[in-house]
């Protein structure tokens, strides 16, 4: 599945760090921000996870609502955010997806759908492509990602924070 600007994001239900969670439900009537990554304990990703708990009070001011993802499982996860705290200073202060099965990252297109196995026995290369940000507006829709610059009447007609 290729997902395209102004396409409706993807519905699921998936276990987080924070609970279960069905993915519009928990968006709401927010702007939302989907990073996910290969591998747990990898050093780039190490470091984003870390920067975006440092600058999360910043969505918050927004209204945007943060969420991390993993092919590893939860029970892997608090050991990483351990390590994120030591080596950045923060820990992840938003949920993270344990994506075990390679639901999310298939229904998002980062996994082709004959992606199957122990997650464990998988390598951050063999996971390569789980390395995305999505960036999901308003009626849960996907939003251009990147760097661009939003004037205010944008920000007023198209309801970005």
């Amino acid at each position: 599945m290729t997902l395209a600007i102004n396409d409706t994001a993807p519905d699921f239900e998936a276990q987080t760090t924070e609970g279960k969670i069905r993915f519009h439900d928990w968006i709401g009537n927010s702007w939302a921000v989907l990073f996910s990554h290969p591998k747990d304990f990898t050093p780039v990703c190490t470091t984003e996870l870390g920067y975006m708990a440092k600058i999360k009070p910043e969505f918050d001011k927004r209204g945007v609502k943060i969420i991390g993802l993993s092919v590893d499982p939860l029970e892997k996860h608090s050991g990483w955010a351990a390590d994120i705290k030591e080596t950045q200073g923060f820990a992840p202060n938003y949920p993270m997806i344990g994506d075990t099965d390679f639901n999310v990252s298939k229904l998002c297109g980062m996994l082709p759908a004959t992606a199957s196995g122990d997650p464990a026995k998988r390598t951050a290369t063999d996971n390569q492509t789980v390395l995305n940000v999505f960036v999901i507006g308003l009626g849960a829709t996907l939003e251009p990602s990147g760097e661009r610059e939003i004037c205010a009447s944008d920000r007023s007609q198209s309801g970005f924070p």
